[in-house]
């Protein structure tokens, strides 16, 4: 079996040489090459394309982020992003997700050597999924049209006292931050209530709600204990606490909470959609999106026999369809929806 062809470019010799390292202990991977800087890399890239590269973000000569634009622009290529995280880098960070990143690994400044060693099977899993990402379906948030942009459907008086408030529940992983951009900026000021797990690290879920809050007509924010789940807002979990849909009379509101990982994840899809299922049952619409892994299975199987509709992110739209592939092996799926279609799913609730 021909192994993963990985490309490291970090201008630190100690990264490069650790994550070198590290990669080739796994018999699926081969490290073609760990050079210093995007300038270097162009060079290597010259004489063998890699499937996957291991990229830093400050460096000299060519940030990071330049050279991830640059790549995607002329080639689409998996990237990992292995970056130090600050304030600041916060948000360049989400400007490389953005641009196209597939993953990001997090490093300390301090203790360098010993976290990226703790994280070699993280590394490991982030590189072998990359392989697989359908990276030229990230380009999909430059392509918005009118088509997937609904006008509100304003629910009746008389619907409104034969229901109670819909709501709608979104997981997703690898992926997921371009996804949620398509789906959310698609949707109108009047749209159901939404609850949103994606996968990703706690320092980063504040910037990339607010970076979503800014495009979108709905109000997108990280969710805190207690908020309202209402119309035309969308509650993103936290990184690094779970977050569950809970009812008090018509209302929903969040709870956001400490707790082991589940599924290997804090939030998980699966504690969210679990939740849902309890608390609003046939009110509730269900949706697994692009992702790595099974987190979110099970719980949208619980919100099907709960009487909720499930939709899942069909595969040719995902990036990596791993999470809707798993829903879909244990009957949680009612439709596939390409990913363009979302929106248009989750504004027919309102029509409920």
């Amino acid at each position: 079996m021909k192994r993963i062809q990985v490309l490291v470019v970090d201008d630190s010799a100690v990264v490069r040489q650790v994550v070198s390292a590290l990669l080739a202990q796994d018999p699926e991977i081969e490290v073609m090459a760990a050079v210093a800087d995007p300038i270097l890399a162009m060079s290597r890239m010259a004489t063998q394309w890699p499937d996957v590269i291991v990229l830093d973000i400050e460096m000299p000569r060519m940030d990071g982020i330049t050279f991830l634009k640059k790549i995607m622009a002329e080639r689409p290529t998996p990237v990992v992003i292995c970056s130090t995280l600050t304030d600041r880098g916060t948000e360049t960070s989400l400007a490389a997700l953005a641009a196209g990143a597939v993953a990001i690994i997090t490093k300390p400044k301090i203790g360098l050597k010993q976290f990226l060693s703790d994280a070699s099977e993280d590394l490991t899993s982030a590189v072998k999924a990359a392989a697989k990402a359908n990276v030229r379906r990230l380009q999909v948030t430059s392509k918005h049209s009118a088509d997937v942009i609904l006008a509100p459907a304003e629910p009746t008086r008389h619907a409104m006292i034969q229901t109670t408030e819909r709501v709608v529940a979104l997981g997703t992983s690898t992926g997921g931050t371009q996804a949620l951009e398509v789906v959310l900026t698609a949707l109108p000021r009047v749209s159901p209530g939404i609850v949103i797990v994606q996968h990703m690290p706690e320092q980063f879920t504040a910037a990339f709600a607010s970076r979503l809050n800014g495009l979108c007509q709905i109000e997108v924010k990280e969710a805190q204990n207690n908020d309202r789940v209402i119309q035309g807002r969308a509650l993103i979990a936290p990184g690094g606490k779970h977050m569950l849909l809970r009812r008090n009379g018509a209302q929903y509101f969040v709870e956001v909470v400490d707790g082991p990982l589940v599924n290997r994840h804090r939030p998980s899809v699966d504690v969210l959609f679990r939740s849902v299922a309890k608390c609003a049952g046939a009110n509730a619409l269900g949706v697994i999106m692009t992702g790595m892994g099974d987190d979110g299975a099970v719980g949208l199987l619980e919100m099907r026999k709960a009487g909720a509709q499930t939709l899942a992110q069909d595969e040719k739209s995902c990036v990596v369809y791993g999470m809707p592939k798993e829903a879909h092996k244990r009957g949680a799926v009612g439709r596939f929806v390409p990913l363009e279609g979302i929106a248009r799913e989750i504004q027919t609730q309102l029509a409920r």
